[in-house]
């Protein structure tokens, strides 16, 4: 297995063991604790010393981690990689019970904009967080049924007869609740729920407070191609551009660079950011502000730093896919395994400008890593990210990128070997 290949697998195993936001928040802890960094907590006095690093999170599905450099502050700012930790899918409604037919079912609310097709026909389970009051403690547990105990079958082609002509439509209310086992047996009534989440953890029903649950599929990410030069797995969109931003703050340029280095991996981004742990939010400028703060910097050297900074906002880009040549701009198409996507669009759906792109060029140019340049269809709506929401909080210069993927938003993406590696590289020449 190449060196590229080797770090395509790490990814995968990045993503298997972060079924949910929260899952993937304690997957980069354990890295980060693995290479030194020290917890932070919000409400906390925070001594912040030079040459050292540390992390924040919050509310256990955002988390931000940086270095603190010895340069001056003021003068040179930070380094930001900005990200996500959700990805669309469905999540486990708060009374979910249900029987029909002599089925128990689960109903479920569509978290952000899944293709929701791809999660009918699957082997599914379950992954998230649960509070419980212990003795009057409140206190969260992560949750991940590693087992496939949930399906969403699909309706026979018989019934359906123009599902290959008109497409699969669910109606989110009545189609998607997902079967869990027949209703009674001879054994008597099926477990609920929360008797199966109890059983989990190894506590009684009574004790659980309340949940979030996301849907997860159980298939593990996978090389593929001729010659393994692909891979897939569920939640590319966003835990690729996390996994190429933790790896370059860890490389050994970053740890050892006088300068600020920050990630910052949000929670809620597929609903809009709108949230306190969200990058709409005052998660990173609180962070920002408290590390200036705690080393003396000024609120006018802060605002230099803020000034003297630049942000690379990150996630995943639509690669040109021929069976649907249609849906792309015939001048910007984007290709898997070459290179970096630096995404443009004239009314800011993308933060980039002239002068961001620029310097991301830069930086590709410096890594020696090739790069394209996208610019979404212009009859067909286009997406955003948390660049232009965080680049318009702080007054950073910020350019949005991400590397080429297929099936964005299906339970089962895919992207290049190549492209991982190359982003990867790109991120570690801007934390140098």
């Amino acid at each position: 297995m190449s060196a590229t290949q080797q770090h395509a697998q790490a990814l995968l195993n990045y993503i298997d063991a972060s079924p949910s936001p929260w899952h993937a928040v304690q997957t980069t802890i354990n890295a980060l604790e693995r290479n030194g960094f020290s917890e932070l907590r919000e409400g906390d006095h925070w001594q912040l010393t030079p040459d050292n690093q540390y992390y924040v999170k919050r509310d256990d599905s955002s988390i931000i981690a940086f270095t603190v450099g010895s340069n001056d502050l003021a003068k040179n700012g930070f380094n930001i990689i900005g990200a996500h930790t959700d990805s669309p899918g469905l999540r486990v409604k708060p009374k979910p019970d249900n029987q029909q037919g002599g089925l128990n079912r689960i109903g479920v609310e569509v978290y952000g904009s899944p293709i929701l097709a791809t999660f009918t026909d699957r082997d599914l389970s379950l992954a998230g967080r649960v509070h419980i009051n212990q003795d009057g403690a409140l206190f969260s547990k992560l949750i991940h049924f590693k087992r496939p105990f949930l399906r969403l079958p699909n309706l026979a082609i018989h019934m359906n007869s123009t599902v290959n002509t008109d497409g699969l439509k669910l109606n989110k209310q009545t189609e998607l609740p997902l079967l869990l086992s027949i209703a009674n047996t001879q054994s008597g009534e099926q477990p609920k729920l929360i008797d199966l989440i109890a059983a989990e953890l190894n506590i009684s029903p009574d004790n659980i407070a309340a949940w979030e649950l996301h849907t997860c599929d159980t298939q593990a990410g996978t090389l593929y191609g001729v010659n393994d030069e692909f891979y897939a797995n569920s939640q590319l969109d966003n835990l690729a551009s996390c996994h190429a931003g933790l790896s370059a703050l860890l490389s050994n340029n970053s740890l050892t660079a006088k300068q600020f280095n920050v990630c910052a991996f949000f929670d809620h981004e597929e609903i809009g950011s709108n949230s306190h742990k969200g990058a709409d939010g005052s998660f990173l400028p609180d962070v920002l502000e408290r590390i200036a703060s705690s080393l003396a910097v000024s609120t006018e050297g802060y605002k230099r730093a803020l000034s003297n900074s630049f942000m690379i906002s990150a996630d995943m880009a639509h690669a040109y896919q021929p069976n649907f040549p249609n849906a792309y701009e015939p001048d910007h198409k984007v290709f898997v395994n070459q290179g970096p996507v630096i995404k443009v669009n004239a009314n800011i759906r993308y933060a980039s400008n002239s002068a961001s792109q620029a310097r991301f060029i830069q930086l590709c140019d410096r890594a020696n890593v090739p790069y394209q340049q996208y610019s979404h269809r212009t009859d067909i709506g286009c997406g955003s990210t948390i660049g232009p929401m965080t680049s318009a909080q702080l007054g950073i210069q910020t350019v949005d990128v991400g590397c080429p993927m297929w099936a964005m938003h299906s339970i089962r993406e895919s992207a290049g070997v190549l492209d991982h590696d190359y982003m990867t590289r790109v991120f570690t020449q801007f934390f140098s």
